[in-house]
């Protein structure tokens, strides 16, 4: 019998900005993806936190969702390949919350 393989993988690592260069500690509940000064992020996941993809561009926040089961969604565009990623917003965490207004921004992104 195969078993199946989760999509998600915890891998809540420190690390230095691509974008802002601001260091990023971890959550310390799951993976941190995304810079919350910035909410810039790298294109390194396959499946969240497996730090598979071998683009390594940059994804600028292009703009912000509201779920009602996830809150805010951020949506990034990788700046090297033009892939499309969704990530959950950290604006609650009690480590370096994502920048509240930046987020409120990207609601409503100029046209």
């Amino acid at each position: 019998m195969q078993t199946e393989q989760k999509r998600f993988r915890k891998n809540d690592n420190s690390f230095v900005c691509a974008n802002c260069q601001k260091k990023v500690e971890p959550l310390g509940y799951t993976s941190r993806n995304h810079c919350p000064f910035c909410l810039w992020s790298l294109h390194v996941d396959v499946n969240p936190g497996d730090r598979a993809n071998s683009c390594m561009g940059k994804m600028r926040p292009v703009r912000v969702e509201l779920d009602s089961k996830k809150g805010y969604v951020i949506i990034h565009k990788c700046e090297k390949c033009g892939e499309i990623k969704r990530n959950r917003a950290a604006n609650e965490a009690k480590v370096q919350p994502d920048d509240i207004k930046l987020i409120i921004k990207l609601t409503c992104p100029e046209f």
